[in-house]
């Protein structure tokens, strides 16, 4: 395999968890676990083999420093990392059961990384000799200069001949805590990025919702929202998403798609899931899997699937970042039998 360098930007987090299925404080207790949407893919690309790093900010104390160690324990570069006073961004999560969804209570207003000034990193020089840069729509939603250091990033891994990966991860309660514009400001990103992992509703917030495919079923809707996006931003070449189907907390149906421009459509079929452990993060599995694959050669069809297999595997796994290796995954993607392994 070929080893990439892959900078994701974004903001490093602390999840606090309440313990199995326990509503938030029903017991004094809280499980704790790294992580944050541009995190969890850099993890999960150097444990894939390749020579990732994180850009950002973290606070300067010693729940920065157990933050940045369980990232460089899995082999993510933190040199970029800035060190500043102030807060740890925190999210508390309560995992749901039978009948009640899981819930996500952020606290994050205020953090090292969401207050750390726009202008503070030399992109050209983090960017020298970066083949991917790995950006989400979380980081512009948590205030003006994190969107301000976001579009620095693309318009710079453009600039360097980077290809410019861009995640959707519309997040709606982060975007409400301050005046920004979401459309606006995710359409510059999206101008610059090669490859954006989005659905229809994605695409909606960007360009508008288009009333013409509302009736239309789930996978219609998703290209017709791919060719209004080639149309407006002449950069994007690809658009990949998941396509969840939920039967209940612990069973779903996760399949993929990806739309490429000129209208290719390459899908990958559903997998049954069953007994799900924790399906935080599997969206950046996703994104780190297909990344991998498109990295390494594989055409559409085989990203798609590699990167499904990932996210798949993701919901048998606690925590944010996916761990697998990429034999795990490739093995999933074949659908091998689940016999112990001696």
């Amino acid at each position: 395999m070929t080893q990439r360098r892959i900078l994701c930007f974004g903001e490093l987090l602390l999840r606090l968890g309440a313990p199995g299925r326990e509503r938030l404080l029903q017991s004094p207790r809280f499980d704790v676990h790294v992580g944050g949407a541009e995190a969890n893919v850099a993890v999960s690309l150097a444990r894939l083999g390749h020579a990732a790093a994180l850009a950002g900010t973290v606070s300067d104390d010693a729940l920065g420093d157990a933050a940045l160690g369980e990232l460089r324990r899995h082999g993510v570069d933190t040199g970029a990392v800035r060190r500043a006073a102030g807060r740890m961004g925190l999210y508390f999560l309560s995992t749901g059961a039978g009948l009640r969804p899981s819930e996500v209570l952020y606290d994050r207003a205020g953090s090292a990384f969401a207050t750390a000034p726009a202008t503070g990193h030399d992109w050209p020089a983090l960017l020298e000799g970066v083949d991917c840069l790995h950006l989400s729509g979380v980081t512009p939603a948590l205030g003006q200069p994190a969107a301000e250091a976001a579009i620095a990033a693309a318009r710079a891994g453009r600039a360097a001949g980077a290809l410019v990966s861009f995640d959707g991860n519309f997040r709606p309660r982060l975007w409400a805590a301050w005046d920004g514009d979401p459309a606006a400001i995710l359409q510059q990103l999206l101008a610059e990025a090669d490859l954006a992992f989005a659905d229809h509703r994605d695409i909606g917030v960007v360009l508008g919702e288009n009333p013409a495919a509302a009736a239309d079923d789930h996978e219609t809707r998703i290209v017709a929202a791919a060719a209004r996006a080639f149309a407006a931003f002449p950069r994007l070449q690809r658009i990949a998403t998941t396509l969840r189907v939920q039967h209940s907390v612990d069973r779903h149906s996760l399949g993929a798609l990806m739309v490429a421009r000129g209208g290719g459509v390459e899908r990958a079929p559903a997998r049954q899931l069953e007994g799900i452990v924790d399906r935080i993060g599997a969206g950046d599995a996703f994104a780190a899997g297909v990344l991998h694959g498109l990295l390494t050669g594989m055409d559409d069809r085989g990203a798609l699937r590699f990167g499904l297999a990932a996210a798949c595997l993701k919901h048998a796994q606690p925590g944010d970042a996916h761990l697998a290796s990429a034999d795990e995954i490739a093995a999933c993607a074949r659908e091998e039998r689940l016999d112990v392994r001696r």
